[in-house]
């Protein structure tokens, strides 16, 4: 028998809202099977399986927001008989929408849930007065109650029925608004960035190196085919990374309390830009057994999931190496925080025309500023550097990615 609980998402997530169930009980799972949906504050987590069985009960309320180790389901391994105290099923209503009075997300591009793109869902509904007639109220009035210490018996509810809502308690209380789902965002990456800054002995290693080949490679290889077949700059700089990775494992792998743990595999971390503000870095899982085009069309697939809130736990956790790029156009260096708990970050600064040696000549080149941000408790000077130079051979001979 096994819980399966919240699992973390990240350095910086204390707890999650479960926001959708994807199996019942009685359902049978397979490791790596998306049963769960949870929202943070980077958007909606499709939750995989870590074992196999038969779903014995959900633990867990749709709407609820869960500190992360929480159970959410029961999970027997097939024949197995439920333990005499299992606990009962838990209640599950359909999946909540965002109460209405909370600030919605910004649609069309904010990160959304399954629940939230297939039908109308109902609005989540009040509680019933209670027995000393404090009046109806949704969970996200009442919660802002408890936090402002206003009783709910003195507001005025302006929803349905008289329900209280979150704007009556807080204009009540002469509070602020609560924050938007990207000043959210900001709040998390802040804290998840200073966290790293202060407790990862940071290091960094720069180069400029000749993008010209790689560029002159790119054009040839795109022309004549359709935009959904063309390679980006972008997939030859990731692939660069993972191959320089597996060169130098010292930067490829994730550091805890017992000290760095290499990892066979390159999950290749992608920051990437989300359009309603804020940044997230799920990982391409086994990014070493792609080849150009599928790593191009795993980068595609990982940045329009993101951007529709649609990422995997193991995406977002466990990641070994992240690469994050300005684009191409910018300024031209990069240095970035590391995503912990990974041991290095490769920043890309925007190609620049610049006068370059070549043999007793001086002539124009596209060229590229790299960054390395790495972890001293893994890596010293000559791993980074090793890693710098990989790299740029990789870079040097594109057809060969």
């Amino acid at each position: 028998m096994g819980l399966f609980s919240m699992p973390s998402l990240g350095a910086d997530m204390d707890a999650g809202k479960l926001v959708e169930w994807l199996v019942e009980p009685g359902d049978t799972v397979a490791r790596g099977d998306i049963v769960a949906v949870v929202e943070t504050q980077k958007g909606a987590i499709e939750i995989e399986c870590f074992e196999a069985g038969v779903v014995q009960n959900l633990l867990a309320e749709l709407g609820t927001e869960l500190p992360v180790g929480a159970p959410l389901a029961m999970i027997l391994a097939e024949g197995e008989a439920p333990p005499a105290d299992s606990p009962a099923k838990a209640t599950a209503p359909s999946p909540p929408a965002p109460p209405a009075e909370v600030t919605p997300p910004p649609a069309p591009s904010a990160p959304v849930t399954a629940s939230a793109t297939n039908a109308p869902v109902p609005a989540v509904a009040a509680s019933p007065p209670a027995p000393d007639g404090t009046p109806p109220s949704s969970p996200a009035a009442r919660l802002r109650a408890r936090e402002l210490k206003v009783d709910l018996a003195t507001v005025t509810g302006s929803g349905p029925g008289g329900a209280v809502r979150l704007v009556d308690v807080e204009r009540l209380a002469g509070a602020p608004p609560a924050r938007s789902p990207q000043e959210e965002m900001r709040r998390a990456i802040a804290a998840a960035m200073t966290r790293s800054k202060q407790t990862i002995p940071h290091f960094y290693m720069s180069q400029t190196m000749d993008l010209h080949p790689a560029m002159t490679w790119l054009a040839t290889r795109n022309e004549g085919r359709p935009p959904a077949e063309r390679i980006l700059l972008g997939a030859l700089f990731v692939r660069a990374m993972v191959r320089a990775a597996v060169k130098v494992p010292s930067l490829n792998g994730q550091v805890n309390e017992d000290g760095f743990i290499a990892s066979g595999p390159v999950h290749a971390g992608l920051a990437v830009a989300l359009r309603g503000g804020g940044l997230v870095a799920p990982a391409i899982l086994d990014a070493e057994t792609l080849d150009l085009d599928a790593t191009m069309a795993a980068m595609r697939d990982l940045v329009t999931r993101a951007r529709a809130g649609r990422l995997r736990n193991r995406e977002m956790t466990e990641g070994t190496i992240t690469l994050s790029s300005v684009g191409e156009s910018g300024p031209e260096s990069m240095t970035g925080v590391i995503f912990p708990p990974q041991a290095a970050l490769v920043g890309i600064g925007a190609p620049q025309v610049r006068p370059w040696v070549i043999g007793d000549s001086i002539q124009p080149r596209h060229v590229v500023t790299i960054t390395l941000s790495a972890d001293h408790r893994a890596n010293d000077g000559r791993q980074a550097a090793r890693f710098i130079a990989a790299f740029e051979s990789q870079l040097s001979a594109p057809e060969a990615l």
